[in-house]
Parts: structure tokens; sequence; C-alpha cells
């Protein structure tokens, strides 16, 4: 079992009060956060914070935590010959734990007083997973396999991890960020307690035509010169298949062309909308016709596109 410095990872003293706890690990949660942060490590970092507040924000936790002893962090190491005795009435295999799972099983003194002789039945611990999807799965549901490893404890006591594989369907009109539960398919419960939830954290891949936001697309839109100045109606594609889209006359260069219930579909009712935005395109290579064309526009067209740097020259004089 390799050791991890939850003290550490908050940047905080071993004697730190509850309070700087605390406080540590809202600003770290907040920072790391993955529905906010922009970090590239963000999820793992959310995932270790999370670990070692649940572990230091329980005195007996903490307590037992701190009878580990002090290791370098990622060095293997097995607590104290009398550590389990004192804080655990389950017996730990701990080659094949990390300690997150330690603690996870842990129950605190105040559980060790005397019980009745009938076994109390612990719930199965929750546990989470990440699930990348393209935006076509994302579109129409998919099913997706998971390969999971997962603590599980013996009749014996023993924590051990098993894995996992299993078949569970991505509803249509799944998000980039989304939760998805799945009753029943965490870890396996103790003295006969029900199996703990699996949470799904759903990602969207890159998609090389669409970004998506929320249940809503942007797709940029490539437009003749001409076609913009002039107006025309084109094929444009959408998740669901290509549509045509009237492009008015005198549209620019980043303007927004909506295209309402073409977007991701929403879980119960309706669909977002696409939203395609205007890119001027020039063509790199022309004809000797073309750009004979291109001079007789240039020469007899009155427009002038940097007219306002004219105008603020003027004021400043």
């Amino acid at each position: 079992m390799k050791y991890k410095d939850y003290y550490s990872i908050f940047g905080i003293a071993r004697n730190a009060s509850a309070a700087e706890i605390k406080a540590a690990y809202r600003k770290l949660a907040h920072k790391y956060h993955p529905d906010v942060s922009k970090e590239p490590d963000a999820e793992e970092k959310f995932k270790e914070i999370s670990e070692a507040y649940k572990t230091l924000k329980d005195p007996e936790k903490r307590a037992a935590y701190d009878q580990l002893g002090r290791y370098q962090s990622g060095q293997e190491f097995k607590p104290p010959p009398d550590w389990q005795q004192q804080y655990s009435e389950t017996h730990f295999s701990f080659d094949d734990i990390d300690l997150s799972d330690l603690f996870a099983g842990l129950r605190g003194k105040q559980q060790h007083t005397k019980r009745d002789s009938r076994k109390i039945p612990i719930p199965g611990q929750d546990y989470e997973v990440t699930v990348h999807i393209s935006l076509e799965e994302a579109y129409s549901g998919a099913e997706v396999e998971l390969d999971l490893n997962m603590p599980e404890y013996d009749e014996n006591g023993f924590a051990r991890r098993v894995p996992h594989t299993f078949k569970t369907r991505i509803p249509k009109g799944a998000t980039d960020g989304q939760r998805l539960r799945v009753p029943g398919k965490g870890g396996k419960g103790f003295n006969g307690g029900p199996p703990g939830d699996l949470y799904i954290n759903i990602v969207l891949r890159p998609h090389s035509l669409y970004r998506p936001s929320g249940h809503d697309l942007y797709l940029d839109l490539p437009v003749a010169p001409w076609e913009a100045v002039l107006g025309a109606t084109i094929e444009v594609p959408t998740p669901g298949g290509s549509v045509r889209l009237k492009i008015p006359a005198g549209t620019h260069a980043g303007q927004h062309l909506r295209l309402p219930k073409r977007g991701l579909p929403k879980p119960h009712t309706g669909e977002g909308d696409l939203f395609a935005i205007v890119q001027i395109a020039v063509p790199s290579v022309i004809s000797e016709r073309e750009r004979q064309l291109y001079k007789q526009l240039a020469e007899g067209s009155a427009f002038n596109p940097r007219g306002h740097f004219e105008q603020e020259g003027h004021h400043e004089s």
C-alpha cells in the first residue's frame, strides 16, 4: 500500500485545526472542480483533494491516519502491528488496496463498542468512473462496456480489488460534464448490505465540426464572399442530417445563424439549437478570369471596409 500525505495535499501543518482543514479544502476544491477548472489534471486533483478531506474532516479517521506514521508520498508501507486492533474490526490484506480503500471501510471507535450477536448489514461503497463518448453517441444514445476494478470484502473481512465488467446504457441527449447514476453497480455490500451505486461522469470527445454547449451546438460555416454579399441558400450538416439554410444578403463574418431544434436532444422532450457561425472563406487559387472579375469589382466598388479608421483620424486631429 502506498502512502499519501493528506496534509501536504492541502498545504497545511499536521496540527492544523478543523477550520483550517475545511478552508484549505474549499479553496482547492473551487480551483480544481472539473466543471470550472481549466487545469489539465483538474479531475485527478479534485479526486485527490476529496479523498484527503473525507479522512481529515472526521476526527476519528484523522486520528487513525495520524497513527499510521509518516512516510514519503508514494512510499510503500504497512500500518503498525497494533493499528488494526485499535481502529478496525475488519482484517485487511494491505497488498491489494490503497489508502482510500482502507479509510472507506474504516469504522469509528464509537462503533467498536459491544453489539448484539447479529451482524449489522453495511451498504457497499459508491464509485465514480469517467466515460468518454462521441457526439454521435450523445445524439443517439449508446451502450458502453465498463471494465472496473473495485475493492470488495470477502466473508473473512479481507478487502481486495475485484474486476467487474458490465454494459450500461448512456441515454441520448447526454451532455459534457453530466453525472449519471447506475443503481447497484458500486461496491459489494458487507454482512448482507445492499451494493453501492456507480456514478458515470460523461465527457464528450472533441468533434471535427461541432462544439457542444449543453444541448446547443456551434458550427463554423464557411461562406463565399459573393454568398455573403448577395445571399444564398446552402446545405448545412447537422447531427440529424443536412438541412438547407438561407444566408441573408449582407451577412457578415462572425454572424450567428440559428437552426432551431438541430442540436442535441434533451432528456425528456425537445432539442437544443445549432448555431452556424459565419466565416468568410477566400479562395487561395483563382483563374485568370476570376482575377479579372475581382479587379473589376475593386475598381468599380465604392465600399471601404476601413472607412472608420479615417473617421477616427479626423476626430483626433
